[in-house]
This record gives C-alpha cells, sequence and structure tokens, in this order.
C-alpha cells in the first residue's frame, strides 16, 4: 500500500485526485498507476484501470490471475468492473468511497453472485493516511477556488 500512496502523491503533484494503485504478482510490482484523467483527457484513466493496462501491457495478458491489487481508494464501479473483466485474485484498498465505492461502501460488485468472478478484498490498510491525503487535496482545492472568488470582490 506504500507504493500505492506513493502514486497517488504523483498524481496530486498533477493536480489529479490522489489515487494510486499497484499490482503484483509474486510479491513483485507489475503494474502502476494514478489517477490521470485530466491530464489524459480519459473519463476512464482512473489509477486502478492505469495499473491494470500496465501490468497488462508488461505481463502480455489481459488476464491476471494470482495478482493483487492494491489502490489507496475503494474502486468505483467501473474500475470494479475492469478487476473482474482481469480475474484480479486480491484487492486491498486504504480509503472507503462513501459515495461512489463498489466494494462495499454502495455496492460490492466483487464478491457479488451476479458476476463471474469474485475477488477477495481487504479494507481500510493505511485507511486513515489514504483518506488524509484525499482530505488535504479536498481542502486545498477549496480553498484556492474560494480565494479566485473572492479576487474582484
Amino acid at each position: 500500500m506504500r507504493q500505492a500512496l506513493i502514486q497517488a502523491r504523483r498524481a496530486a503533484d498533477q493536480e489529479e485526485v490522489p489515487v494510486g494503485a499497484v499490482v503484483v504478482l509474486d510479491d513483485r510490482i507489475v503494474g502502476e498507476g494514478y489517477n490521470r484523467p485530466l491530464g489524459m483527457h480519459d473519463p476512464t484513466a482512473h489509477a486502478e484501470i492505469v495499473a491494470l493496462r500496465d501490468a497488462a501491457s508488461r505481463l502480455q495478458n489481459y488476464r491476471l490471475g494470482g495478482t493483487t491489487l492494491y489502490v489507496t481508494l475503494e474502486p468505483c464501479l467501473m474500475c470494479a468492473g475492469a478487476i473482474i473483466q482481469a480475474r484480479v485474485e486480491r484487492v486491498v484498498f486504504g480509503a472507503f468511497d462513501e459515495k461512489a465505492g463498489a466494494v462495499g461502501s454502495t455496492a460490492n460488485l466483487l464478491q457479488s453472485p451476479l458476476v463471474n468472478h469474485q475477488c477477495q478484498v481487504t479494507a481500510g490498510v493505511l485507511g486513515n493516511e489514504c483518506a488524509g491525503l484525499l482530505e488535504f487535496f479536498f481542502a486545498r482545492l477549496r480553498a484556492d477556488n474560494q480565494d479566485a472568488s473572492s479576487v474582484g470582490s
């Protein structure tokens, strides 16, 4: 999860929402990514998707059986769907996403009997640190927006 946090800080450095992810196979990182929808002009460029694409490219296989995905924020529905399609074995996440999380908060797609692949899930790993990074980012964003709106008042 520490490596995923490094990725999340990279996102923050680029003014992206600070979410990071790494894919691990046999105790080595085979994929990594951070949120990049703004920079890539791509609504699918969430940290999980970027990391899954990186792992699939490195392993030359879109099936990522036996892997663990570490991500700093609970995956959304889109990312949960990609995780299922990739056949990731386990997902470990830090902070819960009460509004859009699809791995326990608003839904639990990764363990649903309605899909053809279920994942093991471990939630809350370094959760305070992951949530703190997001909270700091959004507090700064709100402050910057407040400062911008008060200019010329």
